[in-house]
């Protein structure tokens, strides 16, 4: 298919297009209110089973009991909110590469970079209104995070950091998927990464090679800094390596998307 030429003296208006793409893509959220409520579900459903049926069990092996694991936990489950909408991000564009708007607006003259800016200021909301539902949700079962204003303050803008890394990687996958259900397989590492990390258990009680994985892996640093953010302790070089992997991530997830996305337009 070839794009139509613009007519001349018009230009592209990188801003007006993206806000307007932003637009299209919160209006499909408000239109389809299922699929956020799923994003919502899951990571609340793994907090209520780790606390109320493991949450004995695990705060013991961590010298306290459930009210102790409730506040171990809640980091990782909060970074479980990111992974979660971010699947929801690659389904989102899976489906627009899928259904041939992506062909339509093509043919329209917009700037070729608002159309997955949209996508990622449009996931990068969702991820901030169910975060803030799933942080409610821990503080009713019992989660007591000692941060004051200016720790809460830090920890948005180090979610924010990281949301926009993974949205990003997210981007990406939904632009090499071939269908909308590998669109919603692909992300599955991202949910599972907090499992193999510091997120649920401490890394000293796995064995050898798993440890090692844990410990160097990009969430567990992710989780720490979390940890340290939202409960007032030192985090340590735990955010220097953190910031790292939202950098590297960023980069690559971006450089990886502008790639795919062009190679489209040149079909």
């Amino acid at each position: 298919m070839s794009t139509l030429t613009a007519p001349a003296g018009l230009k592209f208006q990188p801003l007006r297009d993206s806000a307007t793409m932003l637009r299209r893509n919160l209006k499909h959220m408000l239109r389809y209110p299922s699929m956020t409520l799923m994003l919502v579900g899951m990571p609340v459903v793994f907090l209520l089973l780790f606390v109320y049926v493991f949450g004995g069990t695990m705060g013991a092996g961590i010298g306290g009991g459930r009210e102790t694991y409730v506040n171990y936990v809640a980091p990782a489950i909060i970074l479980m909110t990111v992974t979660a909408t971010v699947q929801g991000t690659a389904i989102s564009v899976a489906m627009d590469m899928t259904e041939g708007v992506i062909a339509r607006f093509r043919t329209m003259h917009i700037a070729r970079v608002s159309v997955l800016t949209g996508h990622v200021l449009g996931s990068v909301i969702q991820a901030a209104f169910t975060l803030a539902i799933v942080i409610g949700v821990a503080l009713l079962v019992g989660f007591r995070p000692t941060a004051g204003l200016g720790g809460w303050l830090a920890t948005a803008g180090f979610l924010l950091v990281v949301t926009f890394a993974l949205v990003w990687l997210s981007v990406a996958l939904g632009q090499v998927s071939k269908s909308v259900e590998t669109a919603s397989n692909l992300p599955m590492p991202l949910i599972l990464l907090p499992f193999l990390g510091s997120g649920f258990v401490p890394t000293d009680s796995m064995p050898a090679g798993l440890r090692w994985f844990a410990e160097y892996q990009p969430f567990t640093p992710i989780i720490e800094t979390l940890r340290g953010l939202l409960m007032d302790k030192p985090v340590g070089d735990n955010v220097w390596f953190a910031l790292g992997w939202c950098a590297v991530i960023t980069l690559g997830g971006y450089l990886w998307s502008k790639r795919l996305f062009n190679r489209e337009y040149a079909h």
